[in-house]
């Protein structure tokens, strides 16, 4: 039969129940931590990923338009000196 020390039952009953509190305390902190990081990200003028992905397809889609109308706009320019060369010519 085994004999039960009493000290050593309420030393290990103690260790557990400060484990127990100290676990609590992480959570705690953990969350503290995560709510004061939300509130400075929200105060901040950050954009989310979905309005960055957004904007740079709109400045990408307006990147190509610039260049097809520089395109358009050099051969209207090289035109240009052909029309006037036709006209003095009549």
């Amino acid at each position: 039969m085994q004999t039960r020390n009493k000290v050593l039952d309420d030393i290990s009953q103690l260790m557990t129940n400060a484990m127990g509190v100290a676990q609590g305390a992480k959570t705690e902190a953990e969350t503290a931590m995560k709510s004061m990081m939300d509130r400075w990200l929200a105060d901040r003028d950050f954009v989310t990923r979905e309005e960055f992905d957004a904007v740079r397809a709109m400045a990408q889609k307006a990147r190509e338009e610039n260049e097809a109308l520089k395109a358009r706009l050099d051969a209207l320019e090289a035109a240009k000196p052909a029309a006037k060369k036709a006209a003095a010519k009549k």
